[in-house]
């Protein structure tokens, strides 16, 4: 399991980076300065930080050298060109600004972690293997054929998982932006990922909102 350190003195904001990450299979813990970073970083071995910019003490910008290689993403409300050009030219992989969605920061940090894990990572959950390196999906060991939306739309269950997606937030995300079809196009496929990987229960319908991979 994936272990993300989140270096944040507003902690209402820190605790809800911190539930939105363990929902989602990562485990995490939570710091409010430099100090108690480096004392973090001398005990454990993370993953990724998530490091805010304006803590009190050092700053975020100066904290980077004491990562010990660990890659980083900033998190912070400094949104001005010059401040992401600066936080990238140091070493961070990558640059949020706040306010964000949530979902946005759990997908940023899968790119993030998959860029320097070695290892392909495989999702499995009663029977079925999914592997998003490579976009295959076996049951009881057998191949499932899936088509590339349908792997996409699977895909966005599986690194949301046990958070409810409204349809409309799923055909932004696996369709595009720019896809003008109804949210009726989601049930469709939801009913035939379910008929595939015998998720009946797995894929759990939100009332009034949309699904929920549970896990």
């Amino acid at each position: 399991m994936d272990q993300i350190l989140i270096v944040e003195d507003d902690v209402n904001i820190g605790n809800l980076i911190q539930l939105n990450l363990e929902l989602v299979g990562y485990k995490s813990h939570l710091c409010v300065n430099g100090i108690e970073m480096k004392q973090a970083l001398a005990k454990n071995k993370y993953d990724l930080i998530l490091l805010d910019v304006m803590l009190p003490g050092q700053s975020g910008f100066e904290l980077i050298n004491s990562c010990e290689g660990t890659p980083v993403i900033y998190v912070t409300a400094k949104g001005e060109l010059n401040d992401k050009l600066k936080g990238l030219t140091l070493g961070a992989e990558d640059y949020i600004v706040k306010p964000f969605e949530m979902m946005e920061l759990v997908a940023r940090v899968k790119v993030v972690l998959r860029r320097f894990r070695k290892d392909t990572q495989l999702f499995q959950l009663d029977g079925v293997t999914v592997d998003q390196e490579n976009r295959t999906v076996e049951k009881d060991g057998q191949r499932i054929d899936l088509t590339p939306r349908e792997f996409t739309l699977l895909s966005v269950l599986i690194d949301n998982r046990n958070i409810a997606m409204s349809r409309e937030k799923l055909l932004e995300v696996a369709w595009g932006w720019d896809f003008e079809g109804e949210t009726k196009t989601v049930d469709v496929h939801i009913q035939r990922l379910r008929k595939k990987l015998g998720w009946e229960k797995q894929i759990q319908t939100v009332t009034k909102i949309g699904y929920r991979l549970e896990v």
